[in-house]
């Protein structure tokens, strides 16, 4: 059954909150997945906290347009949906460039990062660097590596001075 335009007016006005809410975003052809794998990356997208939306061609200009970007909708094949990333600017493709290495019909057009619209081979890429929270664990380390290195120093001197202690006392019995 075809969209009411008061709903195709809800659908774009949504896509434009999501637009001008994310921090990035992905837009990807969805077309020919099975339902199942189109609810597994849905799935996906929910766990991460990334909100994937199904559009039209036309829906999505619109909104993108309407959001202040220059898109031509028009190069894209099949049917675009959209993976907004709220907060990490790189989960969004990272899970479906993995998606897409599963699932051959899953094609990215390209993204929206910083601002600017960004394609294909930039999002491939930006899906190689390693997600916020690995890289808060890799800050977390490098800054704790000074400190753990002095306190093993310190371990090694007491460690010798045991080990002189009890020579001396297998010495001595």
């Amino acid at each position: 059954m075809a969209k009411t335009r008061e709903q195709k007016e809800q659908h774009v006005e949504e896509m434009i909150q999501g637009v001008k809410s994310a921090t990035s975003l992905v837009i990807a052809n969805f077309q020919g997945l099975k339902v199942s794998e189109a609810e597994e990356l849905r799935d996906e997208c929910r766990k991460q906290g990334i909100r994937f939306i199904a559009s039209k061609k036309t829906l999505l200009k619109k909104a993108l347009t309407e959001a202040g970007y220059t898109v031509d909708t028009d190069q894209f094949e099949g049917s675009p949906a959209v993976a907004f990333g709220m907060a990490d600017d790189v989960a969004p493709a990272q899970i479906l460039a993995k998606f897409a290495k599963k699932h051959e019909l899953l094609k990215i057009f390209g993204g929206v990062l910083e601002g600017s619209f960004i394609d294909a081979a930039k999002v491939k890429q930006l899906s190689e660097l390693p997600s916020r929270q690995q890289l808060l664990g890799q800050l977390v380390g490098t800054l704790n590596a000074p400190v753990s290195g002095f306190v093993n120093v310190l371990a090694g001197n007491i460690r010798g001075f045991v080990t002189v202690l009890n020579a001396l006392k297998d010495q001595k019995a």
